[in-house]
């Protein structure tokens, strides 16, 4: 038996065949038309049901409770049942269902903000009569709302940067690529982080300098950014050390003092004479270094809190009668666990010596087998740390004022053994972790800088900047740019630290980071990072979709407007591009998975 062309099923505004969510209704309406035509489907008794939405896409649901609705077409007699299902808890519907072939609405809204989480929820509206039912699909996103205000609550007051570790694996870089200083000066770095190793430690032997290998490294890096890096003297000569490289043979610290105080005479005085008389002049024209960082994670490198405050009470002053101008990082912890509190207490309650900043040291995992969730988690841990050194410098007026520096950061801190083996997990080999420069970056590190800010960090620097895909913004091999490198590019600038911080109020935060400036020329930028995983069990997967509506009555008028976003399709080589948007209130931005958006908005 042949259809007559009046039973295919199309839609009456645009005479185009429906889709296959209107089959429902037709599968009914033709069980009745095979029997009589002597066709071989079953009668079935039951009303014939349809229903369809009138307009296509999902409705986009505002989860501060604004109701949003939508029309649909139904065909069922009078006293048919209508419902939704699928909806999440906390959304309610309330369906207007007029008897006959007539227009219905169904109306949404979250009444309960704290069950109704942000995502994509595929829901159905069903019609339902005598046991018989049709339905159509009805995909719901619930929107995070944002509101940034126009007053600001004071400074942005962070800054980003990067780093260097100067060793036989690291220290040719500039020698291999001249013209790296551009990418790196492209970056607007302050205060480029130095951690000199291995062969870049200046001093080989009591008594024998060789300076040659830590200046490639360090004359680039003082041309660039603002001229002024952080040294960590990270490590002593190895000679300080007994047989096993992790103990002082001097417990009073004092050999190491006049070692350090030999760098400032080295890089800010010209030179220095040596044990034998003989002089090492600086390199002609060389800038001085301004910031100096005692010693490298302390906590793992077999030195107790009390040894440090002896160590960083006997090195600043032997520094500073050198040169009485320098500035000092202290503690650069390795943070995690309970080490803050491990070390902290005792170092602040003892330090008598300058302290200009403390560095902490912040990796979401050492493991790469830790799935997203895990690693993302560890971003509040951050944020709680940084409130609790400010809570611990504020015992002390000495160093209330004192500001704190992220001045590690990555993904992973896990790197390879000699036999390529993982460092933190013995027996397990190790792998490059690619969340470090995929789209999970993308949203990792904007999200850190934002919640680091609110917590009352002022500086977050990359590890590292040269190196492989879990720890370089650009390739050592290559010089060629990761995506890491594009995210911080573009942090520094649409962020700046000289820029006014515009509080938000979100109605969710768990999975979208949102934050907000006022810059110098009267711009304003908002950042909005999808941080959203998809499942429980991901390692490097594509996240999952947020809205964000954005109210943006409260900041005044803007004459346009435009969106910068990186995420899975951002290019390597270029970076993102603008693209302008109509200014809409509330204005929706949608990223399809782990990335972050810049809204910027031009007077």
């Amino acid at each position: 038996m042949s259809l007559p062309k009046w039973l295919t099923p199309r839609d009456p505004r645009r005479g185009q065949v429906l889709p296959a969510v209107g089959m429902a209704a037709l599968t009914v309406f033709l069980a009745g038309f095979a029997a009589a035509c002597g066709g071989s489907l079953q009668p079935t008794v039951g009303p014939s049901l349809s229903i369809l939405l009138a307009q296509q896409g999902a409705i986009i649901l505002p989860q501060d409770g604004t109701a949003e609705g939508a029309n649909f077409t139904v065909s069922a007699p009078s006293g048919a049942a209508f419902s939704v299902t699928g909806l999440p808890t906390g959304v309610s519907a309330v369906i207007a269902t007029p008897a006959g072939t007539t227009p219905g609405t169904v109306t949404l809204q979250v009444n309960n903000v704290s069950q109704a989480a942000a995502g994509t929820y595929n829901a159905k509206l069903v019609v339902s009569d005598q046991g018989v039912s049709a339905s159509t699909p009805l995909q719901v996103i619930i929107a995070v709302v944002a509101t940034p205000s126009g007053v600001s609550n004071g400074n942005w007051g962070e800054f980003l940067s990067t780093s260097f570790q100067p060793a036989s694996w690291d220290d040719q870089f500039f020698v291999d690529f001249p013209n790296a200083t551009q990418g790196l000066s492209n970056l607007a770095p302050q205060h480029i982080r130095v951690q000199a190793l291995e062969r870049d430690i200046p001093e080989k032997s009591l008594g024998n300098w060789d300076f040659s290998y830590l200046n490639a490294v360090l004359e680039p890096i003082l041309s660039v950014g603002d001229h002024s890096p952080e040294f960590q003297i990270a490590r002593a000569p190895d000679f300080m050390y007994d047989s096993t490289g992790t103990t002082f043979l001097d417990p009073t610290f004092k050999q190491f003092a006049a070692y350090c105080a030999r760098l400032v005479s080295y890089y800010n005085k010209g030179g220095f004479y040596d044990e034998n008389n003989v002089f090492h002049a600086a390199p002609a024209g060389q800038l001085p270094i301004h910031w100096w960082a005692i010693y490298n994670e302390p906590n793992i490198n077999n030195i107790t809190p009390q040894q440090y405050v002896t160590m960083y009470n006997t090195v600043v002053p032997a520094m500073q009668q050198v040169d009485p101008t320098i500035q000092f990082v202290a503690v650069e912890l390795s943070d995690f666990g309970q080490e803050p509190e491990n070390f902290l207490p005792t170092f602040f309650g003892g330090v008598t010596a300058q302290v200009d900043a403390v560095g902490t040291h912040f990796y979401g995992t050492c493991n790469q087998l830790d799935d997203d969730a895990a690693v993302m988690s560890s971003v509040s841990q951050f944020a709680s740390d940084v409130r609790y050194f400010h809570q611990q410098l504020g015992l002390y007026p000495a160093l209330a004022n004192v500001p704190v520096w992220a001045d590690e950061n990555n993904v992973n801190a896990d790197f390879p053994t000699a036999n390529n083996m993982s460092a933190c997990n013995p027996g397990q080999p190790w792998v490059v972790d690619k969340r470090a420069n995929d789209a999970y970056f993308a949203a990792w590190r904007p999200y850190v800088f934002s919640a680091l800010q609110k917590a009352g960090s002022v500086a977050l620097m990359h590890w590292e900047y040269d190196a492989d895909a879990q720890f370089g913004e650009v390739n050592q091999l290559t010089n060629g740019t990761y995506l890491s490198y594009w995210v911080d590019y573009w942090l520094s600038r649409e962020m700046p630290a000289n820029a006014l911080s515009l509080p938000v109020i979100s109605t969710e935060d768990a999975t979208v980071e949102v934050a907000a400036v006022r810059r110098a020329d009267n711009s304003v930028v908002i950042m909005i990072s999808d941080h959203a995983v998809a499942n429980p069990s991901d390692n490097n997967g594509p996240g999952a979709p947020r809205t964000v509506l954005l109210n943006l009555t409260g900041l005044g008028n803007f004459t346009s407007a435009q969106t910068l976003t990186f995420d899975a399709s951002t290019s390597l080589q270029t970076g993102p591009s603008f693209q302008p948007v109509t200014l809409t209130d509330p204005l929706p931005v949608t990223l399809n998975g782990y990335g972050t958006t810049f809204l910027n908005l031009q007077p």
